[in-house]
């Protein structure tokens, strides 16, 4: 269904509400219910609507995946917010979007101790090879010979890139495995007892494993760069519980294929969902579906924050988690 009719409510303001991506089920049936909703990416013929019914959105929600394109947002002149479900938002152009009065918010906060979660058990999972070892003795090999060594996780040092509400998470948790932790950002993060390095190659060329929490978009794609696997080295683990785009993504194929990293434990590609053939093949490559946020708990405080700024929007013209 693509339309619904919103209860008469006055703390509703008129306009419709467009759903420009597929959303959690119970999130879209919970819009529907509290405001005017047409469900843009299920009609027929998307571009007869705008050109007929434009005028009456009013705000927009998506999800991270998908944001909403100049292109859309130049063809609503009422649009007033744009709501993500998700933390990320490099698929919509805040700047563009700011520039014709829109505001913009994501669901921060509620998805840190989950991707946190995620993060540190893909780097246990990659560094002492537990998906690996669970296919051995699902192979049947493990009565022909025993399991290879691996490597300790504990004390190791770790390099944490891009040190904001995930990566301080991330980093807390490490704190029991009595790793040294850096960190790498733009700029030293006041009150924290990690150390500050400056630029990515130094990070990597100091850590046996660097996970990797900055932000998406322009300002950090292919941040892991060759010369930062590099640095990693042979010996070296890299996590990925950001964006796909922030790693160099050809040139950590070559790094797995030619043994010049350890391995990698993935939960985002650049081309999603779409996974190069050589990580497949790889059994130092931990492989995931882009889950970190993907728990029951999680995903129902995301779309709780999305209704929360939908309404505030709706009966105030704010947000309750603009982004910065």
């Amino acid at each position: 269904m693509s339309h619904s009719t919103t209860p008469d409510d006055p703390a509703v303001a008129p306009g419709t509400l467009l759903q420009v991506s597929p959303l959690l089920p119970a999130l879209e049936r919970a819009l529907a219910e509290r405001h005017r909703t047409v469900r843009l990416h299920e009609l027929p013929d998307p571009a007869a609507y705008l050109r007929e019914e434009a005028g009456d959105v009013v705000a927009a929600v998506t999800s991270a995946r998908f944001g909403v394109a100049n292109s859309l947002m130049d063809a609503l002149p009422r649009l007033g917010a744009i709501v993500h479900f998700g933390v990320g938002y490099e698929t919509t152009d805040v700047a563009h979007a700011r520039a014709r009065g829109i505001v913009v918010s994501n669901t921060p906060d509620v998805l840190n101790d989950c991707v946190a979660d995620l993060a540190v058990g893909g780097l246990i999972d990659v560094m002492r090879e537990l998906s690996a070892a669970d296919r051995y003795v699902r192979a049947g090999r493990w009565g022909a010979a025993s399991y290879p060594l691996t490597s300790r996780v504990s004390g190791k040092r770790v390099g944490i890139l891009g040190l904001g509400r995930i990566g301080r998470a991330v980093a807390r948790r490490l704190e029991g495995f009595d790793m040294d932790i850096a960190y790498c950002s733009r700029v030293p993060v006041a009150d924290v007892p990690y150390r500050h390095v400056p630029t990515a190659p130094e990070l990597a060329a100091e850590c046996d494993a660097v996970v990797v929490t900055v932000a998406g978009g322009a300002g950090t794609r292919g941040l892991v760069s060759a010369e930062v696997l590099d640095a990693l080295g042979p010996r070296g683990f890299l996590v990925n519980v950001a964006r796909g785009s922030v790693v160099d993504e050809p040139a950590l194929v070559a790094a797995v294929r030619e043994g010049r990293i350890a391995g990698a434990a993935l939960d985002v590609f650049a081309d999603e969902p779409n996974v190069p053939p050589e990580l497949l093949e790889s059994d130092r490559v931990l492989l995931l579906p882009h889950v970190a946020s993907g728990t029951h708990e999680t995903r129902q405080a995301m779309a709780d924050l999305v209704l929360g700024n939908v309404r505030r929007f709706m009966a105030e013209g704010v947000l309750l988690t603009p982004v910065p």
